[in-house]
């Protein structure tokens, strides 16, 4: 007999998905050139001109299996090198490369963080609004994910629920920011009162709790925000890390766990990473990527661009009367529908060809989320559509 689990998920699969299909195929109807597609993340602007020097280089300069081959189950040595001498002179914290773990993307690095601090029954608390892989990729380690409501007013942490629903069964807390749909930055005393809380909970409970840090988007911050280093603030952190935003590769899938030298068995993390590989089929990522990556780790695309978009389009939201707190980074926005369900709205914006993915699997229902990684002058183009979208359906 078939995983009936599997194939229960086959009936719920993931809307953003869904909906980029949709766009596609769309396109192939009109041109995708005149679909406004909002709903994937996927970078839009060229990877940095250091990391194609730095492939074209190494193509002339390594043999076959040395870019092609097996790496080291932890990951490229060098790679390792490199990003733990990158963290520790950005963010003053002593890693070294017995602290680096090498993965498949952000994904990866989240589905080895949580095997190595969960188990069976446990549970981790996170923070509406979330990205809703979230909930697979924790409730398939046989822990469960609770998601803490959201203090709709700024997206910062909503303390009150968050002290509520702490237990002894909380052995992580899963944070992301800039965060992925609201692109809010959690301020420096959000990020206090979270350690703070958590060290409390620790002594009262008698046992570690982790932050377990996702920072895919730690690059893409806007004039005047600053991004707290969530490990500087809180020892039993592991930090989650993805180059799919910062360096517009998605596809090659790079990233890294980043185990705080000061975290419990910081030692450890590390090879137990390398042991829950052999589970996950994980077996570490591409190697040539791992190299490319080290030669031109401090270069980052132009991303300047996400915040051109991000202030065209909260000024014509703000203008049509939307309801939408100013993103901090990331390439999302996140304002409240203009009607109570999220997924009427959304779907009577397909007629205007603008792809919108309403919020109820983000966790707040009667919002919608727009990925604006898209060329500008698409943007500006959309602008009209949201105007005919807004003055035909809702009468402003």
């Amino acid at each position: 007999m078939i995983n009936q689990y599997f194939l229960e998920m086959t009936k719920a699969p993931s809307v953003i998905r869904a909906l980029s299909v949709y766009a596609t195929e769309r396109g192939k109807e009109i041109g995708y050139e005149n679909v406004f597609d909002y709903s994937l993340g996927n970078p839009s602007v060229p990877v940095p001109e250091e990391l194609t020097r730095a492939m074209d280089e190494l193509l002339k300069e390594k043999t076959s299996s040395e870019l092609h081959g097996y790496s080291p189950n932890p990951g490229n040595p060098e790679s390792r090198k490199v990003t733990a001498a990158y963290l520790a002179k950005k963010y003053g914290i002593p890693y070294t490369m017995d602290h680096i773990f090498m993965t498949s993307g952000a994904a990866g690095a989240l589905a080895h963080a949580f095997r190595c601090v969960v188990q069976e029954g446990d549970e981790i608390l996170t923070f509406a609004p979330y990205f809703p892989e979230y909930q697979p990729y924790v409730n398939q380690t046989g822990a469960t994910l609770k998601v803490v409501p959201a203090n709709t007013e700024t997206f910062q942490i909503n303390f009150a629920a968050f002290e509520e629903m702490l237990n002894e069964k909380v052995q992580a807390v899963l944070i992301n920011s800039p965060n992925n749909p609201s692109g809010i930055v959690y301020s420096e005393e959000t990020i206090q009162k979270l350690a703070d809380t958590l060290r409390a909970k620790e002594k009262e409970y008698g046992h570690e709790i982790f932050i377990i840090s996702d920072e895919p988007y730690r690059e893409i911050a806007f004039a005047g925000v600053e991004v707290p280093y969530v490990a500087k603030y809180y020892d039993n952190t592991l930090t989650c890390y993805s180059y799919s935003k910062s360096m517009s590769i998605p596809g090659e899938r790079l990233g890294y766990v980043a185990a705080n030298p000061t975290c419990k068995n910081a030692m450890d993390i590390v090879p137990m990473c390398c042991q829950i590989s052999r589970g996950t089929g994980h077996n570490c990522p591409a190697s040539m990527i791992q190299q490319a990556v080290a030669r031109c780790i401090d270069k980052t695309s132009d991303l300047s661009v996400y915040e051109t978009n991000m202030n065209i389009l909260y000024k014509e939201l703000v203008d049509l009367g939307f309801t939408v707190v100013k993103p901090g980074g990331t390439f999302y926005i996140f304002p409240k529908a203009l009607e109570d369900d999220a997924k009427v709205f959304c779907e009577k914006a397909k007629k205007y060809d603008l792809i919108l993915v309403p919020s109820d699997s983000f966790g707040v229902p009667g919002y919608f989320r727009m990925a604006y990684c898209v060329d500008t002058e698409k943007v500006e183009r959309s602008v009209e559509a949201l105007r005919r979208f807004v003055k035909e359906e809702y009468g402003r």
